[in-house]
């Protein structure tokens, strides 16, 4: 069987598509991603990475198709920072339809039984829908999608119906990541245990020692520092400074030369494996990336959460009203609210609820024979 994957071009949209891919490499199918420029980061999953349109920019086509086609939509977009996802939404569908001749071409080509995609990308769903081959939708996180789906299904009704597709999917099978409690009451499709990639490499040798005092991993991701600046990681810095904890910060190729000389219990590490460093920690502060706050539930840690826009104030929500951690602005945050991080009982056991929950989910290799059986349906 021949599967090909697609998503936005966003390690948050490609990554959590990697352990999927990856357990039917295993089991001997042959496997692709597809992505538009900035995707390319997901070929250090070793999986073979297939550009779509060269040249064309998914954020500048986002904010291209707001200002000359929707100027309402794109005002609501930049007033919550993306948050409001029924404004974004039709306005990534604008640039599925400035890649989907794109995507048609790369699937012909690349003949796949059957196509998975996330959310953002339904380019990959006409792909599929024009070779006749089945589809899955590979949600993220903690984001209920359907009637998201529906709103970019309808942006791009035309270009279906250019392709030769004028009856739009009415079900589209779905994988959904999020823990069963959860899942705000709105349970769909098929539960896949998320299991997380987010690159390859060891810890740094002082990282892998035991800790002596409780230890924190901080991130803030790969895109909210670029578009929103320092504050959050400062006042966490700050803050940090007077906690009896470690604080480990794993920021990438962040610059934080601005903010001075950090405290002796503060150490930038840049790019480290998010996962991997969590097994060695007691409790977490993050953006809200859904695969950042799930790799979290996984390892059983609670977790500070200061969502900014897109979809994380979601992610915020779902941790917080589980129980398993905490939600801030930037304001809000100060020692007092650390020191609860780290020793409230009531946050570490709930997130140790949903580690155990995590685990009883079916895993990637699990949902292998669904897949074969899908693609086994193919007209």
């Amino acid at each position: 069987m021949r599967v090909l994957f697609a998503g936005a071009p966003g390690v948050g949209h490609l990554f959590p598509l990697v352990p999927l891919a990856r357990a039917l490499r295993e089991l001997g199918h042959e496997v692709a991603v597809a992505s538009m420029d900035g995707g390319e980061a997901v070929a250090g999953s070793g999986l073979p990475f297939l550009p779509l349109s060269p040249g064309l920019d998914w954020r500048r086509e986002i904010r291209e198709a707001g200002r000359t086609r929707r100027p309402d939509l794109l005002k609501r977009v930049v007033e919550t920072n993306a948050a409001d996802r029924e404004a974004f939404v039709p306005l990534a569908a604008h640039v599925n339809n400035a890649v989907a001749d794109a995507t048609v071409e790369l699937a012909a080509r690349w003949r796949p039984d059957l196509v998975v995609y996330e959310y953002l990308f339904p380019a990959a769903l006409l792909a599929a829908a024009s070779l006749g081959v089945p589809a899955v939708q590979h949600d993220l996180g903690f984001v209920r999608t359907p009637g998201l789906r529906a709103l970019m299904l309808a942006e791009m009704a035309q270009t279906f119906a250019r392709h030769g597709v004028h009856r739009l999917p009415e079900h589209v099978e779905t994988i959904d990541l999020a823990p069963p409690s959860m899942a705000a009451g709105q349970r769909y499709g098929w539960s896949m245990r998320p299991v997380s990639y987010n690159g390859e490499g060891p810890l740094p040798e002082r990282l892998a020692a035991p800790a002596h005092r409780p230890r924190v991993a901080v991130t803030l991701g790969t895109v909210p520092p670029k578009t929103d600046g320092l504050t959050r990681i400062e006042r966490v810095i700050a803050a940090a400074a007077h906690v009896d904890a470690d604080f480990v910060l794993a920021t990438g190729d962040l610059d934080l030369s601005t903010l001075g000389a950090l405290p002796d219990n503060v150490r930038s590490y840049g790019w480290v494996p998010w996962r991997a460093l969590l097994g060695t920690c007691g409790a977490a502060v993050h953006h809200g990336g859904s695969g950042t706050a799930l790799a979290a539930l996984d390892a059983g840690l609670p977790q500070l959460v200061l969502p900014d826009g897109s979809d994380r104030f979601v992610t915020a929500d779902a941790v917080h009203e589980r129980g398993a951690g905490l939600s801030a602005t930037a304001g809000e945050i100060d020692p007092a609210l650390l020191q609860r991080l780290i020793t409230d009982d009531a946050l570490a056991g709930a997130a140790r609820e949903v580690r155990a929950e995590i685990a009883a989910m079916p895993s990637p290799a699990a949902l292998a024979p669904r897949l074969t059986a899908l693609a086994s349906q193919r007209d």
